[in-house]
C-alpha cells in the first residue's frame, strides 16, 4: 500500500526484513524441536541461534534469489552465510517451503489481527463517547432520504458502535481462524518430519497445529479472514456516508473537523468539504477487492499450487494495512466531529410538525375509524405541508372530521417530542450495558 495510506505500525509487519526474521524463528526452533527428537545434533541446532541478532540482508537474499528463483533457497543460503554451511546443514530438515511460507502469513496475519483490534477499541470508544454525549440530542430520522420520524443523534452513534462491536467480535473470531502453522513436510503427511516439531514451533510462535494440511494450510481459513475485513470495511463506509450527508449544506448536523490553515478547494475558498470521509468511501473499496481473490484461492490443485501465492504477496499487506488506516482515520473523525444540535431542530421544522404523522394515524384508528380512512385524513393535511410549509398540528385542528375524531387537546397530545424519545435509555442498555 503507498505511503499515503498507511502507518508504520502495520507496515512493519510487511517489511521483508520482518518476513525474514520470522522465518529465521521458524527454522530455529523446527531445529531445537529436532535435536530434542535426536534427529539432528544439539550443536547444530544450537548453532542456528547465532544468528538470532543479525540483521538480514535483504539485497543479498534478493541477490541470491535471482540465481536460484527459488525465496526460501535463497534465504537458506543467506542464513548459512551467518552461521556456517556445516553448522546449518540441517536447516529445512524435512520441511518444505510451504511450511515455512505459510506459517508465517499466519504470524503476520495474527500480528495485523491484534493491530487492527486495537484501531476497533479506538474508534468504538470514540463511539460510544459521542453517543451519551448526544443521547437526549433530537434529530430527524430519514428513510429515503426523506423526513421519517425523530430520533437522536446520540442513537445514531450508538447503532454504528453496535456494528462495530460485532465486527470487533467477528475479526476475533477471524483471527483465531487464521492463527494456525504447519509444519508437516510435502503433501502434509509429516513422512520425513515428526508432528512434535510442528507442535513446538507453532507453540513458539503463538499458533495452533494445522489439524490436518496437505502441502499448504487450508485457504478457506484466509478467505474466512478477508471476508471479515471486507465486512468492516463496509462498516466504516457506512458510518462515513452517514457523516457526508451530515455534512450536506442543506443538512449541515454534523461535520468534520476543519483544521487552522485547511482549504476545501483550490477554486473556491468558501468551501468545507468531507474530504476524509469520502476518503474512507474510497478505501472500504480498496479492502473489498481482497475478498474475492481470497475467495477463489481456496481451490487449489490436489495437494497444492501456487496460484494463491501472487494474490495473497498483495492481499495480505494491502487489505490489513488500509484497514488499519481506514479505522484511525475514522477514530480520529467521530473524536473531533462537529454536531449542530440547533440545525437538527431546524431541518425537522422546515415541514412543521409533519413527523408526527404516523401518531396521528395510529389516534384516529384507536378512536374506532377505519385505517383507510384515518390515512386519507392524515395524508390530506400532510400533503397541504409539504406543498405550503404550513403548520401541520394547524392543519388538523381545522380538520373537522380529525376533530370530531381526537378532539383539540388529542391532537395538540400527538406532538409531544417526547414521545418518540421515551425508549432511548433502554436501547442505550442493550447496546452498552447497564453501566
Amino acid at each position: 500500500m503507498i505511503p499515503r495510506y498507511s502507518r508504520p505500525e502495520m507496515t512493519a509487519i510487511w517489511e521483508p526484513a520482518t518476513k525474514f526474521r520470522i522465518w529465521f524463528e521458524i527454522e530455529a526452533h523446527a531445529c531445537d524441536a529436532q535435536a530434542k527428537l535426536g534427529v539432528i545434533p544439539q550443536e547444530n541446532a544450537d548453532a542456528v541461534w547465532k544468528a538470532k541478532d543479525v540483521e538480514f540482508d535483504v539485497a543479498r537474499i534478493d541477490e541470491i534469489e535471482a540465481v536460484t528463483k527459488h525465496d526460501v533457497i535463497a534465504f537458506l543460503t543467506h542464513l548459512a552465510e551467518h552461521v556456517g554451511s556445516e553448522e546449518a546443514r540441517f536447516v529445512h530438515q524435512g520441511m518444505t517451503s510451504s511450511d515455512v511460507l505459510d506459517t508465517t502469513l499466519n504470524v503476520q496475519l495474527v500480528r495485523a489481527s491484534d493491530l487492527l483490534l486495537k484501531g476497533m477499541d479506538r474508534l468504538l470508544a470514540a463511539l460510544k463517547t459521542r453517543a451519551l454525549e448526544h443521547k437526549d440530542t433530537v434529530r430527524v430520522g430519514r428513510s429515503h432520504g426523506i423526513h421519517a420520524e425523530p430520533t437522536t443523534m446520540g442513537l445514531t452513534f450508538a447503532r454504528f458502535y453496535a456494528e462495530m462491536d460485532r465486527n470487533r467480535a467477528r475479526l476475533v473470531a477471524a483471527r483465531e481462524e487464521i492463527a494456525t502453522g504447519a509444519i508437516s513436510g510435502a503433501v502434509g503427511t509429516f513422512a520425513n518430519i515428526d508432528p512434535a516439531v510442528e507442535e513446538h514451533v507453532c507453540a513458539q510462535m503463538g499458533l495452533s497445529p494445522e489439524p490436518i494440511s496437505t502441502q499448504v494450510i487450508p485457504r478457506d481459513r484466509h478467505a474466512m479472514f478477508f471476508a471479515v475485513l471486507g465486512v468492516i470495511a463496509s462498516s466504516i463506509e457506512n458510518i462515513a456516508v452517514e457523516i457526508r450527508h451530515m455534512q450536506r449544506t442543506e443538512v449541515l448536523e454534523g461535520a468534520e473537523f476543519f483544521s487552522m490553515g485547511q482549504k476545501g478547494s483550490s477554486a473556491m475558498p468558501h468551501k468545507k468539504n468531507p474530504v476524509l470521509t469520502e476518503n474512507l468511501t474510497g478505501l472500504a473499496r480498496l479492502v473489498r477487492m481482497a475478498v474475492i481473490p481470497a475467495m477463489e484461492n481456496v481451490a487449489l490443485w490436489h495437494e497444492r499450487d501456487i496460484s494463491h501465492s501472487s494474490v495473497e504477496r498483495a492481499i495480505g499487506p494491502d487489505a490489513t494495512i488500509t484497514l488499519d488506516f481506514a479505522l484511525h482515520r475514522l477514530a480520529g473523525v467521530v473524536e473531533k466531529m462537529l454536531i449542530f444540535p440547533d440545525n437538527m431542530l431546524d431541518n425537522m421544522n422546515k415541514f412543521p410538525g409533519l413527523v408526527m404523522s404516523q401518531r396521528v394515524l395510529l389516534a384516529l384508528t384507536q378512536a374506532g375509524v377505519s385505517r383507510e380512512d384515518a390515512y386519507a385524513m392524515v395524508q390530506r393535511n400532510a400533503l397541504k405541508v409539504w406543498e405550503e410549509r404550513v403548520d401541520f398540528q394547524e392543519q388538523l385542528l381545522a380538520d373537522d372530521a380529525v376533530v370530531e375524531a381526537l378532539g383539540e387537546d388529542g391532537i395538540k397530545e400527538k406532538f409531544d417530542m417526547g414521545y418518540h424519545t421515551k425508549h432511548v435509555d433502554t436501547i442505550f442498555k442493550r447496546v452498552f450495558g447497564e453501566g
